[in-house]
């Protein structure tokens, strides 16, 4: 696990987005990717470079139970306004939070995933140490299927919405299993909210009750915190 400080998220971007056209340059064509606040840096690097992705595939980490690609608050909206829209790829996949047979479409990507392995996998962490929607208690060998969120991340996603009661309280997840596929790992983590999560994941014990700690055994997991998010580090 390598650990690399930065002063904010604005250098996190650069950084990640170094690394990226790194791995492009020596061959990568497929790329994890993520949503929420913590990416959007590097996701406005990648916008602003010359960078061709009409080569490469896209898989996302996951995608609300309910929400179709037309809403706005889905991810696959959200990967659309920050990223493909300006940056297409040759194909790009997420969860299909519509799907009118979850169980299949959850067969269908785990599949995709064995067909397209991930070169780089980008991570955020949630403030109880989750990694995609894998919450407390997920098993080290889970891999994509639907999950129950947490009421620490439904209240975290809730800034997103217009009340609490429309949060969805049910995500489609690649599984752990899935993550540490990834030939390269990038988590990325900003804000002193952060700070117990990260300190937890990389110096506490290896256990399901903190599910990013298992980074610790992946053999190339690239870790990029700003000052505050480092702070409990020793």
């Amino acid at each position: 696990m390598r650990v690399i400080k930065v002063k904010h998220a604005i250098e996190g971007g650069k950084v990640a987005f170094d690394l990226l056209k790194e791995k492009m340059a020596a061959g990568a064509k497929v790329l994890g990717l993520a949503t929420g606040s913590t990416p959007l840096e590097f996701y406005k690097q990648i916008v602003a470079s010359d960078l061709d992705f009409s080569d490469m595939v896209s898989v996302n980490l996951d995608e609300y139970v309910g929400l179709g690609v037309e809403s706005d608050q889905s991810y696959a909206y959200f990967m659309k306004q920050h990223l493909f829209d300006a940056k297409p790829f040759k194909a790009s996949y997420l969860p299909d939070g519509l799907a009118s047979d979850l169980n299949a479409s959850l067969d269908q990507y785990n599949q995709l995933l064995a067909d397209n392995p991930v070169e780089l996998q980008i991570l955020g962490i949630g403030r109880n140490g989750h990694i995609g929607f894998n919450e407390p208690g997920s098993s080290f060998d889970g891999i994509t299927r639907v999950v129950d969120l947490a009421p620490s991340t439904i209240e975290a996603n809730s800034r997103f919405f217009a009340s609490m009661e429309e949060v969805p309280k049910q995500a489609i997840s690649m599984g752990i299993a899935n993550i540490m596929a990834a030939k390269t790992i990038l988590l990325m983590a900003y804000g002193e909210d952060k700070a117990d999560a990260i300190q937890a994941m990389i110096e506490g014990p290896i256990t399901e009750e903190l599910p990013a700690s298992i980074l610790q055994n992946h053999p190339d997991a690239v870790i990029i915190v700003d000052e505050a998010a480092a702070s409990k580090l020793a």
